[in-house]
């Protein structure tokens, strides 16, 4: 199996279209963007702006053959700042357009729930689908849990698919809480995994 890798400033592209891929079919993205042909380009959007806004605050990694990919904010940087708000907030509007309501509904949750402290942030994590149950889910994110605790830190994610949740348990992680977001929106859990000892 390919091997995991820092991801740099040449690897956006191919960052962006794995993690577009992979979250064409996540809950809470489908019900923002219901429309998958709409929803499709409005990803590679969507990515185009988090890729190097996470980079900048944190890490990404790649498998080398670009089947998985994931997005890590460092510890204390989880919540956006002011300035990450004011350089995002255009490009997020014209990917979201109408749908941005339901954008900021999901958004608002996540925030409200979300701990403070410092840890690492799994923002996002997803697999080219046609290499998921491959294992690369697993490889690409023990990679920076193993980091995490050699740092002594805990790691955070929230997740809006179901089936992930078992994964997550065997990577360590445990349900801290859970919520829907109003107005019909999709089910979260938040997840948080302690150090190794």
């Amino acid at each position: 199996m390919d091997q995991i890798n820092k991801a740099t400033v040449v690897d956006h592209p191919a960052l962006i279209e794995t993690l577009a891929q992979a979250f064409q079919t996540d809950p809470a993205l489908s019900w923002i963007l219901p429309d998958p042909a709409h929803r499709a380009r409005a990803l590679r959007s969507l990515f185009r702006t988090l890729v190097p806004a996470d980079m900048r605050v944190g890490i990404a990694l790649r498998a080398a053959g670009d089947e998985a990919a994931a997005l890590w904010r460092a510890p204390g940087q989880a919540h956006s700042g002011p300035f990450e708000f004011l350089r995002t907030v255009v490009p997020l509007v014209v990917t979201f357009g109408t749908a941005l309501s339901r954008g900021l509904k999901v958004q608002a949750g996540i925030d409200a729930h979300r701990p403070k402290g410092r840890f690492w942030y799994l923002h996002y994590v997803g697999v080219r689908r046609d290499h998921q149950g491959k294992g690369y889910g697993g490889r690409i994110i023990r990679a920076q849990t193993a980091v995490a605790d050699a740092g002594r830190l805990p790691c955070w994610l929230e997740t809006a698919t179901p089936q992930n949740v078992p994964l997550y348990e065997r990577l360590g992680f445990v349900t801290q809480t859970e919520w829907d977001v109003p107005g019909g929106g999709p089910h979260f859990w938040g997840m948080m995994r302690l150090p190794a000892a």
